[in-house]
């Protein structure tokens, strides 16, 4: 199927063109967090194309196209960066594909007005790219709930979030990806679920720790039937590494627009290598937004999720590396009172290049990526496990 815009697509860009100038009037920093949050889902731009049943958890109906062209709109009118991005773009989509009638109605209608925030709870100190290695136990308590045990660690927006979906042990005993479960946990449990901050190297602190203790799930808050958390975690993922990166790219286009005007600004523009440098980055984003089309436009390749995250992965992780060459050396010198604490002393450049140095590790590596498409795509042998 060709992925092609449409009248009805350039008419719904400028209804969407139109609501992003006037609820951004005075600027993008007029609000932000959990108040913008809700201003997206007063007027359903919240999980756009959701379903096929015409918006029936307050989102606003959208065909695939036009969920590109908000997000294109988006980014043009430089929005405030989102906070509610993981329950809309992963666990929407994971409650309509492997959850009940009672699970979506409870939790999509929330998302979608944005009054509840989520964070992801996979990674664990011991398990991180290695996902079916996860220690952390959620034990039936003979009644309706579980009780969860355990560590996850670089978990985005925790500090914020109200919900957390976490994946756990269910099964005692078990081993890599058997008896693990898909479990809804409430984050406002005191005593039993401690979130402490990470400083990066950026001085910001976006990821954190979270401990659980005994912290309680709901049994109808398990999500695909229990000892299946496997295949929700990897449907997930799906969707964490693939076609949703498209709105990642429309950003990664305005960060690479500025490199170059920093190009022209500094005179680094006129040198052949770093001249040669930018159309390369220039080119590989062109690919990637392609390759994300071309995905979106119902090609089948079960390989499309980790191919989209190395390609991504690499290219923005290089960005940051030609921001700083682009720069020159005073990139390299902080400010003489700059604290670990107060992150925003350093500059955007610095900023970008100190947050990407982690894009080719988060949401799996370039490792994992690498065995995903060797073994489960090619066919070649498997890598040797001790």
């Amino acid at each position: 199927m060709d992925f092609a815009f449409g009248p009805e697509d350039e008419s719904f860009r400028k209804t969407a063109r139109a609501w992003l100038a006037a609820h951004l009037a005075g600027g993008p920093d007029r609000v932000s967090g959990r108040a913008w949050e809700r201003e997206l889902g007063a007027d359903g731009w919240i999980g756009l194309g959701w379903d096929r049943n015409r918006g029936r958890f307050g989102n606003r109906a959208a065909t695939v196209t036009e969920q590109v062209v908000w997000a294109e709109e988006y980014a043009r009118a430089q929005a405030p960066a989102r906070v509610g991005h993981i329950g809309e773009n992963l666990l929407a989509p994971t409650l309509l594909a492997h959850g009940d009638d009672a699970q979506r109605a409870r939790f999509l209608p929330a998302i979608a007005r944005g009054e509840e925030l989520w964070c992801q709870g996979y990674s664990e100190p011991g398990a991180g790219s290695d996902l079916a290695s996860v220690r952390t136990a959620a034990v039936r308590d003979g009644g309706g709930t579980y009780r969860i045990t355990g560590q996850k660690i670089w978990t985005s927006l925790a500090h914020e979030a109200d919900w957390c979906f976490v994946l756990a042990r269910t099964a005692e005993g078990s081993q890599r990806h058997h008896g693990l479960s898909f479990l809804l946990v409430p984050m406002d449990q005191p005593g039993r679920i401690d979130v402490r901050p990470i400083r990066q190297m950026s001085g910001s602190a976006d990821f954190n720790e979270v401990f659980f203790e005994g912290a309680v799930a709901a049994a109808d808050h398990l999500v695909g039937g229990e000892g299946n958390g496997w295949r929700v975690a990897m449907g997930l993922l799906a969707r964490e590494r693939g076609v949703s990166t498209l709105v990642q790219q429309i950003g990664f286009a305005a960060e690479l627009a500025r490199v170059v005007q920093l190009a022209l600004e500094t005179g680094a523009a006129v040198e052949p290598v770093e001249r040669d440098r930018l159309v390369g980055q220039w080119a590989a984003l062109q690919a990637m937004r392609w390759n994300a089309l071309r995905t979106l436009g119902g090609v089948s390749d079960p390989g499309a999720p980790s191919v989209a995250k190395l390609l991504w992965g690499g290219w923005h992780r290089s960005l940051g590396e030609l921001a700083m060459r682009v720069r020159g050396a005073d990139a390299t010198v902080a400010p003489d009172d700059w604290r670990t604490d107060h992150p925003y002393e350093l500059d955007a450049v610095q900023r970008q290049f100190l947050f990407s140095r982690a894009d080719t590790i988060y949401g799996g590596s370039d490792e994992i990526q690498r065995t995903i498409i060797a073994e489960r795509v090619l066919g070649l042998p498997k890598e040797f496990r001790p």
